[in-house]
């Protein structure tokens, strides 16, 4: 589902060059559930983001669902990831202005050929699968941190996406929520087959998961 050769991302400013990532060679299969773990500045977030079509690599080939990711243009690399990614994020990105229903179906907007209907339908539906139905109506700012992260989770799946990405989705929470959006995380690529990367710090979440990719000095490890 996933393949990363041969990557090399290095950010270069007037007088500094930083090697972000170098010499990533990764393949992850269709329902994996993989954790990137490494030390702060080690190349995670960014080897996300290149999962991600966030960013683009400095040189290697990024390959997502037998679609080799070269020379698109902005209007293709985003519509491609409406389609096939879903992204859940530390401090949850939830407009506060918006109640949990509207904010779940942002990602829809998006979409040519749903209608109002349709949208509000997959919307619900993905509430539910988090367990928040009684929130609907509720604005972020009257949930915990818990429901808000379960908020975010509905919102990247709302697409029915192949992918989902998660940077440190528990890394704001207290123990207990952590693991239960780990559950629900699990549900997700054990029920609906979905492929999951998930950014952690902590290694006992980590481990209940398919697979580890540790990096170091923003390169693979194992």
């Amino acid at each position: 589902m996933i393949t990363l050769k041969n990557i090399e991302k290095v950010y270069q400013t007037d007088e500094i060059e930083t090697v972000a990532l170098s010499n990533i060679n990764l393949e992850i299969a269709k329902s994996e559930f993989v954790s990137v773990m490494g030390p702060s500045g080690c190349g995670k977030s960014t080897l996300l983001n290149l999962i991600g079509l966030l960013d683009l690599p400095s040189n290697g080939i990024v390959q997502i669902d037998n679609q080799i990711i070269e020379g698109w243009k902005d209007k293709k690399l985003a519509a491609f990831r409406n389609q096939k990614l879903g992204f859940i994020f530390q401090s949850f990105h939830l407009i506060n202005d918006l109640p949990v229903l509207d904010n779940v179906e942002l990602p829809l907007l998006y979409r040519k050929g749903i209608s109002n209907k349709e949208r509000r339908m997959k919307a619900l539906e993905a509430i539910e699968k988090v367990g928040l139905s009684s929130r609907s109506k509720h604005y972020p700012s009257q949930l915990s941190g818990g429901q808000k992260q379960r908020v975010a989770i509905a919102r990247a799946i709302v697409g029915n996406p192949e992918i989902i990405l998660a940077d440190e989705p528990t890394g704001n929470l207290d123990s207990k929520m952590g693991h239960e959006i780990l559950d629900i995380m699990q549900a997700l690529n054990k029920n609906d087959n979905t492929t999951i990367v998930m950014v952690t710090h902590d290694e006992n979440m980590a481990k209940k998961t398919h697979r580890i990719i540790h990096l170091f000095d923003g390169m693979q490890v194992n």
